[in-house]
């Protein structure tokens, strides 16, 4: 009996301490996260572009496209996913495959690819000082997607990404290329250069215009541009719990409008949900 009640006392006593340090542990991380982001500049992350903030959120997007063929694709997710901040310079992104429905009988409905992005912030300054930002990306994809809803092959992208604050003003901006791993020839490479402005006109409030740029080099598209201007708003961060107080949530939606002759969709609405935490 007495065996057994030290055997009890010892599992409470290693309970206890394994939820202590559970706790210490998400305490530290959430403090580092709140530190880092602290020094940047505190704008809302665009409906299309990434930002060159560091976030630690969920998020989720909803699209419907008019592709260039007439008919519409309905893309649940849009290949986004779970972000977080695991050093004060460093943000990594993991992305759940999007699932794409067509309302073409000739295409087959299919998860697409399998994403994920990890970003090095070089610079930041808040808006209490320079109110700027300058940070690395380098994104990848794995050819996970079925019945030609991804690619052929993986992907991996470099960008360069910036972003300066002018009182409630912001420009957020991308400059990026796709370098294809195999079937150079047949997919081409692909630079895409992103600009975002913001303006900040109540705390939950920011409407946005993004213009949206793609070079083709190489592959079907060789020589071509794409180009979209994307009016939107989002709501946010609106506060979820008044004892976790990093807990919130940002809504928003937009229009992409093709500008150029060749674009491979039209009229893309955009539905997105983050949940920063």
């Amino acid at each position: 009996m007495f065996i057994r009640k030290i055997a009890v006392v010892t599992a409470l006593l290693f309970a206890a301490t394994s939820i202590h340090a559970q706790q210490s542990f998400l305490g530290r991380w959430q403090a580092q996260a709140s530190k880092t982001q602290a020094e940047q500049p505190h704008w809302m992350t665009p409906l299309v572009t990434v930002t060159p903030r560091l976030e630690q959120e969920f998020r989720s997007d909803f699209l419907r496209q008019k592709m260039s063929t007439g008919d519409d694709q309905i893309n649940y997710g849009n290949g986004k996913g779970l972000e977080l901040i695991p050093a004060r310079r460093i943000e990594l992104i993991f992305n759940a495959p999007p699932y794409l429905q067509h309302n073409n009988p000739t295409l087959k409905d299919s998860f697409g690819d399998v994403s994920f992005l990890a970003k090095y912030r070089i610079f930041a300054s808040n808006e209490a000082h320079h109110n700027t930002i300058l940070t690395a990306f380098l994104a990848g994809s794995i050819p996970t997607g079925s019945y030609k809803n991804g690619s052929s092959s993986a992907v991996v992208t470099p960008t360069i990404a910036g972003g300066k604050g002018y009182g409630k003003l912001d420009l957020q901006t991308t400059l990026g290329v796709s370098l294809p791993v195999d079937d150079v020839k047949q997919i081409g490479r692909a630079v895409a250069f992103n600009n975002a402005l913001q303006y900040h006109v109540t705390r939950q409030l920011w409407p946005q215009v993004e213009f949206n740029t793609t070079f083709f080099n190489g592959g079907s598209n060789d020589g071509k541009k794409q180009n979209f201007i994307t009016p939107g708003v989002i709501f946010g961060r609106i506060p979820l719990s008044h004892q976790h107080k990093r807990l919130a949530l940002a809504l928003g939606t937009g229009l992409q409008i093709a500008t150029t002759h060749y674009h491979q969709y039209d009229h893309n609405w955009i539905f997105t949900m983050r949940m920063p935490f």
